[in-house]
């Protein structure tokens, strides 16, 4: 048997962020906390949304101390901040950052913490306070999703709650609002969303209700993403990842993810790098790890993408993947700052780390912690 479960509402299009404020005000809401950074709430975009909410007679409260991906530190002074003002609302304005952050305090908000009693799947007891999640970047698919990551400075690790307590009661993904994202971090996120969809589509729990999903994805994000960097202005790309995004958050979030994911979090948590940008690192090569055991699935993302029929055995997929990531301007490790000597003698720690995480057992190929050691080594070239 499969789950298979969305937000209560989802909002699209262009505009569809100014909505928010009057739908929250028809549930009742009174004062909503905003969880956000301080580059996002100085745009354009966000101050408009904050004015929509406050004219639909809902006060608004803001917190702009999300800054890198999230840490314990960040969640509990978030929470402290929420609590003070009072507020009955949890909104996540942002990347996939503030949102984890807006997920963890609406937990925080109706159950006694730490955090870390949440760590696992299905540890959220029933019940939070009502929480939205309005998308800025077109990656993470976080609003969709009943994942939340925050790294637990105590043990050097990225620690992981999935729940579907933590899935919002409102997603918003609007093309306008990642108008104001650099290219280098839309990068990242266009190749995250890319990722979630394949991970999704390969999968061990893969189900017929996210097949499609992830397969539109794969087609929106993979000609999407180089038209929007060559040209910012081109808003039918932009909300073709847009909405791209969103389908793969959805995927993933009732597939999960697998190996590319599960190795990713540690280099998050030893070396500080971006996860969008670990995914787009270690994507191609676990492609080409995993493609013979699923020789069919990764024709058909292929076949998605604009490459081949089908029928093959996926490696023209991973040419494509590659030649995508090289293309987008995806950097490698020494150019994110990651000394070869420190990296060398971790090996083994992120590896076990990453088969810890259990994203690897849903991976068509599982992969020893030998094999894990070999791909990190590989990705480094």
């Amino acid at each position: 048997m499969r789950e298979f479960r969305v937000p209560g509402l989802i909002l699209t299009g262009s505009g569809s962020s100014l909505g928010i404020g009057r739908i929250l005000r028809m549930r009742g809401v009174r004062h909503a906390f905003v969880v956000s950074d301080w580059f996002i709430l100085a745009t354009a975009g966000a101050r408009a949304v904050l004015a929509a909410i406050a004219d639909a007679g809902v006060q608004v409260t803001t917190h702009d101390r999300v800054t890198g991906e999230p840490t314990m530190e960040m969640v509990e002074r978030a929470h402290r901040d929420c609590a003070t003002a009072g507020a009955d609302a949890v909104i996540g304005l942002g990347g996939g950052s503030a949102m984890d952050v807006a997920k963890a305090v609406a937990i925080l908000m109706a159950h006694d913490g730490p955090l870390t009693r949440f760590e696992g799947a299905e540890k959220v007891p029933g019940g939070r306070v009502p929480l939205a999640c309005i998308a800025t970047t077109a990656g993470t698919g976080s609003e969709v999703t009943r994942f939340v990551i925050v790294t637990d400075e105590a043990r050097d690790r990225k620690m992981l709650i999935s729940s579907w307590e933590a899935m919002p009661d409102i997603a918003v993904a609007d093309p306008d609002l990642t108008r104001d994202v650099p290219s280098r971090p839309m990068v990242a996120a266009g190749i995250d969303a890319l990722t979630h969809a394949i991970e999704s589509y390969v999968s061990r729990r893969s189900q017929p209700m996210t097949d499609p999903l992830a397969l539109s994805a794969i087609t929106r994000l993979s000609r999407a993403l180089p038209r929007v960097l060559a040209n910012p202005r081109d808003d039918e790309a932009r909300a073709e990842m847009s909405v791209g995004a969103l389908e793969a958050g959805i995927a993933f979030s009732n597939a999960s993810v697998a190996l590319v994911h599960g190795m990713a979090r540690p280099l998050g948590a030893y070396f500080g790098v971006p996860h969008g940008m670990a995914n787009a690192v270690l994507l191609p090569a676990v492609c080409e790890f995993s493609r013979r055991d699923a020789t069919d699935r990764y024709a058909r993302i292929g076949t998605a993408m604009g490459v081949g029929d089908g029928s093959g055995d996926g490696r023209d997929t991973v040419t494509a993947i590659a030649d995508l990531c090289r293309s987008v301007g995806v950097p490698t490790l020494s150019d994110l700052g990651v000394a070869r000597d420190a990296y060398d003698l971790v090996l083994g720690a992120m590896a076990s780390d990453a088969i810890a995480s259990g994203s690897p057992a849903n991976n068509p190929r599982i992969a020893t912690e030998a094999e894990i050691v070999d791909l990190y080594r590989a990705v480094w070239a």
